[in-house]
């Protein structure tokens, strides 16, 4: 057999489309497993996960909503500290963490505000004298202080959020919902689709496996489409039945169209959120106080 190098062109570029379908496929499902393991965390003994879904829900929407008002960056620090320390404190990997909220979301953000520190949006003291075609390009002061509030705030909120969703199962989250006023046939209904999320990317990794092992990867495109018409149409076979199964197995057990939590609030949740509110008025004031004290 030729080697991949001697491969006429067509076989080349038929190769190319394999390894990009490949290549899609395996990146959707390592996304499940990472959410997956995601659920791990969850699972874990810490002490986010002992919080009642609900109740840790309204506590970090508090302090996100705290640091969406504050305007001192040593704060919005103090309160990624509390972040961090809450992450030690709910047996999660600090790197892990801080590769997840670190990486992309500063960069992405850097990227929106990008504009806002010239003098053309934000006048004020340039550091940066700039000029082209008569605009003034200048960057400011101003520009850069505003810029760097914005970046830490979304830090710090997007940072509070992504350890919600790790110390929280998702199902438990999309209930806790409910309390936000949000329809009960919803968070059920996309309830159990991110659960069957999984059912179909094993499905669609084990049926590309199936095909690739008895066509070698290479196939005429009128075969594929056959191929992938008849196993869309299984699939949707199996999931009707799946469907009717699982709705006979809910009413069997005494379904009647409103899920049940299984997690209690007790008072010890109340307290911390009390604790949570607490906190976030005391930094509220504390940076209500510092901006008096710099007028």
């Amino acid at each position: 057999m030729p080697s991949a190098g001697y491969l006429p062109r067509e076989r080349k570029n038929k190769l190319k489309k394999n390894n990009f379908i490949e290549k899609t496929i395996l990146s959707f499902t390592a996304f499940v497993r990472e959410a997956v393991f995601s659920e791990e965390i969850a699972a874990r003994r810490g002490f986010l996960q002992e919080f009642n879904a609900g109740i840790k829900a309204f506590s970090f929407f508090s302090v996100i909503i705290c640091a969406l008002f504050l305007r001192n960056e040593q704060l919005l620090i103090a309160l990624y500290a509390l972040c961090l320390a809450l992450t030690a404190a709910s047996n999660i990997n600090t790197v892990f963490f801080l590769k997840r909220t670190l990486l992309f979301i500063p960069f992405f953000t850097f990227l929106v505000v990008l504009p806002s520190i010239s003098a053309l949006f934000t006048p004020g003291d340039a550091l940066w004298p700039a000029q082209i075609c008569g605009i003034n390009l200048s960057i400011t002061r101003q520009g850069i202080d505003g810029a760097v509030l914005i970046m830490t705030r979304v830090t710090v909120s997007v940072s509070f959020v992504i350890l919600l969703s790790l110390t929280t199962r998702h199902f438990e989250l999309l209930k806790a919902l409910k309390g936000f006023g949000i329809p009960a046939i919803f968070v059920m209904t996309a309830g159990m689709c991110y659960r069957y999320i999984f059912l179909l990317a094993e499905l669609i990794e084990r049926t590309f496996l199936a095909v690739k092992s008895r066509t070698g990867g290479l196939i005429k495109a009128a075969h594929g489409r056959k191929i992938t018409a008849w196993n869309m149409a299984m699939l949707w076979r199996r999931s009707y039945t799946l469907n009717e199964n699982v709705y006979a197995a809910m009413l069997s057990r005494g379904f009647s169209g409103e899920p049940v939590a299984l997690n209690s609030k007790g008072a010890g949740d109340y307290i911390r959120l009390a604790v949570f509110i607490t906190v976030s008025v005391l930094f509220l004031a504390a940076d209500f106080l510092l901006r008096g004290h710099g007028a």
